[in-house]
């Protein structure tokens, strides 16, 4: 089982250039954009959501990715969520797979119990930008994502727009990403801690 900690933050869409500008000038490197589109699946009636887990599906530039969390804990931004993430043939999720990886009994439970019935409830389409920053011995990646959250109810498209910075540690102290969030708020205006996740927008979105 693998913890994910990272801090997400709203950023204004006025303020995307000066954010990337601040993460070339921070690393010395362009980053490196990529597109992801995402399908999340659940229950009609929201098994999933209701035992604060999401399932989606991802496609790469690399190939397709099929991913479990749970809910974890959300506070100024900082998130912490058990994760459960491996590559699969298409776009097709390979719940056993999963399963066998699923070390958490309660979350594998309620992902066994949904499966006769998961269907697609929302997708995630966005660009990402990607650098890798190293502080006090710490590694992390640094992400900007840029797109929409799109969901079909009853023949309408809704949409939502995605706008945020990602920080998540990929070795080293945890307090490296308040520190390293503390630096670019200084140089960004209008950034704020943001304690919903995609899922959580997908399933805001569906609920209108």
């Amino acid at each position: 089982m693998a913890m994910e900690r990272e801090i997400k933050l709203t950023l204004p869409a006025a303020q995307v250039e000066a954010a990337t500008q601040w993460f070339v000038a921070r690393t010395g490197n362009e980053g490196r954009p990529i597109e992801l589109a995402n399908i999340y699946f659940d229950t009609p009636k929201l098994a999933l959501a209701n035992s604060k887990s999401a399932l989606r599906l991802r496609h790469t530039p690399d190939g397709w990715l099929q991913t479990f969390k749970t809910v974890g804990q959300a506070k100024d931004g900082l998130h912490s969520r058990h994760e459960w993430e491996m590559p699969v043939a298409g776009e097709k999720l390979e719940i056993d797979a999963l399963l066998r990886e699923c070390d958490e009994p309660t979350a594998a439970d309620a992902l066994r119990q949904a499966t006769p019935e998961l269907i697609e409830l929302f997708r995630t389409n966005f660009t990402r930008t990607l650098w890798q920053v190293e502080l006090d011995g710490a590694k992390v990646e640094a992400a900007i994502d840029q797109g929409d959250v799109i969901a079909e109810v009853k023949g309408e498209i809704r949409r939502a727009p995605i706008s945020e910075v990602e920080l998540e540690l990929k070795s080293g102290n945890e307090a490296v990403l308040n520190t390293l969030a503390q630096e670019l708020g200084k140089q960004i205006a209008g950034l704020a801690p943001d304690n919903i996740s995609k899922a959580q927008r997908g399933y805001q979105l569906r609920a209108g």
